[in-house]
């Protein structure tokens, strides 16, 4: 800008005033935010329209600041995620220009008490374990609530565990059929074996009264009646088992039975188990508790058995299980197995038969129907040795002499 010679003649006065009044005419919102600040500057009050529609802007402006702030409190307060972020202090939030002024919002002032002014005192709240809870009874707990809530729980399971034992028992007593169950009299017991089971079948003999018969009958085909009582030349031998180990799968023997060649028993003894009996097998074996723990020593019972057996034909079924048990040996061309007399296999058509299956085909007869007795079963296999005892006799020696003609 180029300066003025003295010469030459200033503005007038009334010129100044004019170039004033254009320049305040021309100023804008933004010139008017930029006006000198100070401590004891009051804001002036708006002369143009301008200056009005600067002011409502920013009025507008701060109450969409107020309305975002609030809808971000309430966002922070439904999502549990998120943190907040306390504000440092002495920086409160920014407030835009109202009346050409640009600021910071001036926190509350607090009292020495920690409350704002003017506002009333906040109840203190209530804590949980200070609140007395009163109990089924009516009673105050003062904070003991959770122990006796504890107690009634563990109660509860308790009970329900009880409850769930006895319900446990009550359907293993309702599987096993009751007498007035077993009503219809014209099925074979048979069938109700194959169909429910043996108990079944041993209650509809009962009520049909064909077991006594047919232990009678049975008796009658076993037992030769008024024959000699003591040791023939051939005797039968069978062993009941009672289960050790930790699942009862291995067994020893628990009883031993041994008939002469007339059916007659001639030694019959419960064996004192050498080793924990973790499974009796009593539905198969009929052994109990009472009936071992009173027995006698497996020594006796192996020396008077391998006495009894001496130079004797030894008659059972599936005799190995018996000599192993017993810790035994016997000759071999002294043995008579009827599981593995090829005659028996070749008419019930089976490689392993059954003692029961062979009863019941060769001899019409009905054993092991319930708990299996060793008497009775080494009578069985006594009774199919003499039902074929020539024949397996001569077999025999036929067999023994080819093998001394051969050498």
């Amino acid at each position: 800008m180029a300066k003025r010679s003295p010469e030459e003649p200033g503005p007038s006065a009334g010129a100044r005033r004019r170039r004033r009044r254009r320049r305040k005419v021309e100023r804008g919102p933004g010139e008017a935010a930029a006006a000198p600040k100070g401590p004891a500057m009051a804001a002036a009050p708006p002369r143009s329209a301008q200056e009005f529609s600067a002011n409502w802007k920013a009025l507008q402006e701060l109450l969409k600041q107020k309305a975002n702030s609030s809808n971000e409190t309430l966002s922070t307060c439904q999502t549990s995620t998120k943190k907040k972020h306390p504000l440092p202090a002495g920086n409160g939030p920014e407030v835009p220009a109202i009346n050409g002024k640009a600021g910071k919002a001036k926190p509350a002032k607090q009292t020495d008490s920690g409350s704002a002014k003017g506002a009333p005192p906040l109840a203190e709240p209530k804590s949980k374990r200070g609140a007395t809870d009163k109990t089924l009874n009516g009673t105050k707990s003062d904070g003991k609530g959770c122990k006796e809530k504890k107690k009634n729980s563990n109660i509860l399971k308790e009970k329900d565990d009880i409850k769930h034992k006895r319900r446990k028992a009550e359907e293993q007593t309702e599987q096993q059929p009751k007498e007035p169950e077993i009503w219809f009299d014209d099925v074979d017991p048979k069938d109700i074996e194959a169909a429910i089971g043996p108990e079944a079948a041993k209650i509809a003999r009962r009520n049909l009264e064909l077991e006594t018969k047919s232990k009678e009958s049975v008796e009658k085909v076993l037992v030769k009646e008024a024959a000699s009582e003591g040791l023939t030349r051939a005797v039968a031998m069978d062993c009941e088992m009672v289960g050790v180990g930790p699942k009862g799968e291995e067994s020893i023997v628990a009883r031993v039975s041994i008939v002469n060649q007339f059916g007659k028993c001639v030694y019959d003894k419960y064996v004192k188990p050498t080793e924990e009996v973790t499974d009796y097998r009593t539905a198969v074996s009929g052994i109990r508790p009472e009936n071992i723990n009173t027995g006698e020593d497996f020594k006796t019972v192996q020396k008077e058995v391998a006495d009894i057996l001496k130079g004797r034909i030894l008659v059972g079924h599936a005799l190995r299980n018996d000599l192993k048990v017993l810790f035994l040996d016997h000759p071999k061309k002294k043995i008579r197995d009827t599981q593995k007399y090829k005659p028996f296999k070749q008419r019930v058509k089976c490689a392993r038969p059954s003692l029961k299956l062979l009863c019941e085909r060769l001899l019409n007869i009905q054993v092991q129907t319930a708990e299996h007795c060793s008497i009775q079963d080494a009578q069985a296999a006594m009774r199919l040795y003499t039902l074929e005892k020539k024949t397996w006799e001569a077999a025999v020696k036929n067999k023994s002499n080819n093998k001394n003609s051969k050498n």
